[in-house]
This record gives C-alpha cells, sequence and structure tokens, in this order.
C-alpha cells in the first residue's frame, strides 16, 4: 500500500502491487476521523 499526503490535508491510496490500478482519495475530513481510530487500535487484528 502506498499513500500520499497532498498539501490541502488529503491523502491518496493505491496498491503498490498495483501502481496502474485504482486509487483511493479522501478528503482531508475522512483523514482527520480516521486517525484517531488507527491511534486507538480500533483497526488492530483481534
Amino acid at each position: 500500500m502506498e499513500v500520499a499526503s497532498l498539501s490541502d490535508g488529503s491523502w491518496l491510496v493505491r496498491d503498490s502491487k498495483d501502481p496502474d490500478g485504482p486509487r483511493l482519495a479522501f478528503t482531508p475530513g475522512e483523514v482527520q476521523a480516521f486517525l484517531p481510530g488507527v491511534k486507538a487500535g480500533e483497526f488492530d487484528p483481534q
């Protein structure tokens, strides 16, 4: 997985094994909502 952070605070995400494949774009608000969950371990495997 590759993540690019843009100057406006948004992120672009793609599969590094398929660099010509689809990309996901996340707005600054989506990034801000996601990061606290990562820090809290909400996405850690059980």
